[in-house]
């Protein structure tokens, strides 16, 4: 089998299957290190708490990347 064969074959997945093999090939590409999963995790508990008490206001990503794409453009 090459490797083309092997793509046509992993597109004809259900997608549940497709985003299991992305997932493994990618995880291949950059393995999982639990410390730094760990400090992700903290962090974004802590970010979830604030917006869900207020303490922060969320920003859509569109205004965001406008606000990206406006500040590049001066």
């Amino acid at each position: 089998m090459n490797i083309k064969d092997l793509i046509q074959d992993a597109e004809a997945l259900p997608v549940e299957e497709r985003a299991l093999v992305v997932d493994s090939l990618l995880r291949s590409l950059n393995p999982p290190e639990s410390k730094i999963d760990e400090k992700w995790a903290a962090v974004t508990a802590k970010r979830l708490k604030e917006v869900r008490s207020g303490a922060v206001e969320s920003v859509p990503g569109e205004e965001v990347f406008a606000r990206i794409w406006r500040d590049r453009a001066e």
